[in-house]
């Protein structure tokens, strides 16, 4: 079989193609026949060698891919020969509080799904929607997570509420999605005006660019009253106008602390001392979280948006059409 590992890191000629045995499950293993995979930020920052969480030696590359099982070991009980299964980011955390012992990711500490046959523990992975093509399948475990959280996390944004979503990547537009299928209503800001009637078309309620507005918070405080829950995917750049943005007693989900250049969020005293809004983390989710995720875009028969798709040979084209920054949406890399 065919697989892609990273021998270092520092860049595009670090990810290399291997042929390699096929994989043969343990009492509780499962083999996937990949058939896609997307990519997501963290994996060109593993790529980089800029992610916090050092990966292992010749990883197999990223957490997102779909497929379906081939093979089972003798104990498994979760799946079948024929299953259509993704992953679970953190393979290891299945609910509750994330801890030390949960750390593990697929395509950073484990081997990911950038191969054409994935060896993974029955306890690693999730069913799939039926709905769902492969290409679309293969979106949801880091992007789509994220979003989900951000939107289901300590206090769910109630029907008429505003959310905002900043740009046009994976989290971003899975965060729209969601947010419609809570009944809010949604704001979005992208660096582009030809990406305003897409973003519509998704449902954003209302949109501003970058471009004519660079000092959008206050523009979008007056437009909405204040913003009641804010994905902050934006980082260093966009962080001071979302707080501008937030009502009074608002919600941030800082999800990007630092740029690509090192750049930290800072938060401005001026503008936080006139307001009590609370500022969250989070770290993608667990396997109840994108089971839950899975269930709701199946009863909603929810499509994700995708910006490109790539064969599993110029996988290499796909790193670098994602690095390069204004998708709309995820990229994908097909099955080999």
């Amino acid at each position: 079989m065919q697989s892609y590992r990273l021998e270092g890191q520092g860049g595009i000629d670090k990810l290399s193609m291997r042929e390699e045995a096929m994989p043969q499950p343990g009492p509780h293993q499962i083999v996937v026949r990949v058939r896609a995979t997307s990519l997501n930020r963290r994996d060109t920052m593993i790529l980089n060698g800029t992610y916090p969480l050092t990966p292992r030696p010749g990883i197999v590359p990223l957490s997102d891919g779909a497929g379906e099982v081939v093979a089972i070991g003798a104990g498994v009980t979760r799946f079948a020969i024929g299953d259509h299964v993704t992953g679970s980011y953190f393979a290891r955390w299945v609910d509750g509080r994330m801890h030390p012992g949960v750390i593990d990711q697929l395509g950073c500490t484990l081997d990911g799904m950038l191969t054409e046959y994935a060896l993974l523990d029955e306890q690693w992975a999730v069913r799939l929607p039926d709905h769902l093509s492969w290409q679309e399948a293969a979106t949801f475990t880091c992007a789509g997570l994220t979003a989900w959280s951000a939107l289901t996390g300590a206090e769910i944004p109630k029907p008429g509420q505003w959310v905002l979503v900043i740009g046009s990547g994976g989290v971003a537009l899975f965060a729209l999605q969601f947010a419609k299928l809570a009944g809010c209503r949604v704001a979005a800001v992208t660096s582009r005006a030809e990406k305003i009637e897409r973003l519509r078309a998704l449902g954003a309620d209302l949109v501003f660019t970058t471009a004519e507005t660079p000092e959008w918070g206050m523009k979008v405080r007056e437009a909405t009253g204040g913003i009641d829950l804010i994905v902050e995917t934006g980082g260093p750049a966009t962080f001071a106008q979302s707080l501008i943005a937030s009502t009074l007693y608002g919600r941030i989900v800082l999800l990007t602390v630092q740029d690509q250049n090192g750049k930290s969020v800072e938060i401005p005293g001026a503008v936080y001392q006139r307001s009590l809004v609370t500022i969250g983390r989070l770290f993608v989710g667990s396997r109840n979280g994108l089971e839950a995720m899975l269930a709701a875009v199946a009863t909603h028969r929810l499509k994700p948006v995708i910006d490109k798709v790539f064969p599993f040979a110029e996988a290499r084209e796909a790193y670098r059409h994602f690095q390069q920054g204004d998708v709309f949406g995820k990229v994908v890399i097909d099955g080999a």
